[in-house]
């Protein structure tokens, strides 16, 4: 394989990709890729490009989407308003429904899109191959669910077979009833399951800043929880660093908080000595 051919001409440098796939060959990387970033289509079309990509390259990847943005307009649509508490979104029966369809549209267009770049990939969902099984996270929020059992049976099996497994974040609970799950939470539960080498939260912000707004590279979880207690971190980035926190502490290596709005972030996070975003160790 030519990686000349194959490789962005604005990625990382040749030598240090060749230096990185063989350090991640034989390892599972979990990248979460957050709604908001989705929107725009030019992004989600680097994005497709990126993991096709990382699946040519024989990298095994599993891919956790979300769908904020999308589902807000169409709740918006159908003049349905939205309660939020603890930032997560409370869920009626009528609103999973609408989550849940949202969802599983969403996840069968990154199925596509990958096929069009001749990279096969598996729809995973509530409807199709359910791997999350769930418990209801507080009877105030409705149809969310925390994930308490994951089936890696189906995603080991995919990897195997050089196909990327693409998740919604969903889950079954009693009576195979349907549940929201938050994203960063579907992603950080998967991880842990299959001890990842690596979890990648995509979202759009650089990373974790400090009080000068400046990007840290790296950082461990005691400095995280320095951070918190002294206000560094706030609200929106809390749960997401609890995930990135909770998954360290549970056998995945390292977890990336990187920019999805940059050109190839993903590359540069796994393929270059410098990586992209914040890079948070146990």
């Amino acid at each position: 394989m030519d990686l000349k051919e194959i490789l962005p001409e604005n990625g990382p440098p040749i030598e240090e990709v060749t230096k990185y796939i063989e350090k991640y060959k034989n390892e599972l990387i979990v990248i979460k890729y957050g709604g908001n970033v989705f929107i725009d289509r030019n992004i989600f079309n680097n994005f497709i490009a990126d993991i096709s990509l990382l699946n040519k390259l024989g990298l095994s990847i599993v891919v956790v989407h979300g769908g904020g943005p999308r589902i807000k307009r169409e709740l918006e649509k159908s003049n349905i308003e939205t309660r939020f508490i603890r930032g997560l979104r409370v869920t009626n029966e009528e609103i999973i429904n609408i989550v849940e369809s949202v969802l599983i549209e969403f996840n069968h267009d990154i199925v596509l899109s990958l096929k069009k770049k001749d990279t096969q990939a598996i729809s995973i969902n509530t409807k199709m191959n359910n791997i999350i099984e769930v418990t209801p996270e507080a009877k105030e929020l409705g149809f969310v669910g925390i994930p308490n059992k994951i089936n890696i049976n189906i995603i080991k099996d995919s990897v195997e077979k050089n196909i990327i497994p693409i998740v919604s974040p969903l889950g079954l609970g009693m009576n195979n009833q349907t549940y929201n799950i938050n994203g960063d939470t579907a992603a950080g539960a998967i991880a842990k399951s299959l001890k990842s080498r690596r979890l990648l939260l995509m979202t759009n912000v650089k990373g974790v800043l400090d009080k000068e707004k400046k990007l840290i590279e790296e950082i461990s979880s005691s400095e995280i929880l320095e951070m918190i207690k002294n206000e560094t971190i706030t609200e929106g980035m809390i749960p997401k660093i609890n995930t990135c926190l909770d998954a360290v502490k549970n056998g995945v290596t390292a977890v990336g908080i990187i920019d999805g709005r940059e050109k190839h972030s993903i590359l540069f996070e796994i393929f270059s000595d410098k990586g992209s975003g914040t890079l948070i160790r146990k």
